[in-house]
């Protein structure tokens, strides 16, 4: 699903280089910022399937519709004016931003190991039966909200790959990412909430083959959520950390980068397969990263939690 979403970044990139004149490095800053956003894009179309669970058939893609309408609101009128206006201020603040934001994917990823394996209840995680208006307003009101910390990760990665380009052209590559972003996080969603009613309709019909990959479907949708839920967890520790290591460089701090740059450099010169092997050694090093700095912060947060 990553590549895909690199793919389409990419494409994005292309797009927004028609749009705008004299931006020939975009579809390489593009590039990294779709390796980067990338895991977060897998987490926002991880969590928001949980907001309809329980929820009328009927009623589900009325909703999502509702989120992915919040979602853009976002990123048009917040996200992105604010993003644009302090990067011209103050390119530095940007990379401040994406520090606190890449600590709170870290945070995220880190809760979500310590409920699965401490056994602790997360009553987030499993929304009850939704039913009337008002219990859908809620509902859509909490998605957008943590949307809005998704979506502000996506828009600061994407302009922290671009922030040497013009104010115009930022704004052009980042109006397109946003509305992209958020047609294929929600088009994937409306795909992953329906496809339980996909599969049952395919297993009415009278050839054998559709009733089997009906019942597949049927039967497979908790166990894809699940994967999902656990690629979304990863993504968030890898990038978190990366981030962190990255950020922390940038603003003189090299310690972490110096130990995660130099064990990329031991193993990037073995033949036909280095490359594969550096950016193994940075991910799983850059997870270490986001798990520590993930578990300090959720040490604390339990911590503040208890005391009040």
């Amino acid at each position: 699903m990553a590549g895909g979403l690199v793919g389409l970044l990419d494409d994005v990139a292309a797009l927004a280089k028609l749009a705008a004149s004299s931006i020939d490095d975009v579809a390489a800053a593009s590039g990294r910022a779709s390796a980067k956003a990338a895991g977060v894009v897998v987490d926002d179309t991880a969590v928001t399937p949980a907001y309809v669970q329980g929820v009328v058939a009927d009623r589900e893609l009325p909703i999502i519709k509702r989120i992915a309408t919040g979602s853009l609101r976002n990123k048009l009128l917040f996200i992105v004016p604010i993003a644009l206006l302090l990067s011209a201020i103050e390119p530095k603040i940007v990379e401040v931003i994406l520090m606190f934001g890449g600590a709170f994917l870290c945070f995220e990823g880190a809760e979500k190991l310590y409920h699965k394996f401490s056994g602790a209840g997360h009553s987030d995680d499993a929304p009850a039966v939704i039913q009337g208006p008002e219990a859908e307003k809620e509902v859509v009101s909490s998605a957008v909200r943590t949307d809005f910390i998704l979506s502000a990760e996506i828009m600061v990665i994407s302009l922290k790959e671009v922030i040497d380009e013009s104010f115009a052209q930022r704004a052009i590559i980042l109006v397109v990412v946003a509305l992209f972003i958020t047609a294929i996080v929600y088009g994937l969603v409306a795909l992953i909430v329906k496809m339980d009613d996909i599969g049952l309709s395919l297993a009415s019909r009278e050839s054998g083959t559709s009733q089997r990959l009906g019942r597949a479907l049927v039967s497979g949708m908790p166990t894809l959520l699940k994967v999902l839920a656990a690629i979304g967890t990863a993504a968030m520790l890898w990038v978190g950390g990366h981030i962190l290591v990255i950020g922390s460089h940038e603003l003189g701090w090299d310690f972490l980068y110096d130990i995660v740059h130099g064990a990329e450099e031991s193993v990037s010169g073995i033949s036909a397969i280095g490359s594969t092997l550096a950016w193994l050694v940075n991910t799983a090093l850059s997870a270490v990263v986001g798990i520590v700095v993930g578990a300090g912060i959720v040490g604390v947060v339990s911590r503040f939690h208890k005391s009040h």
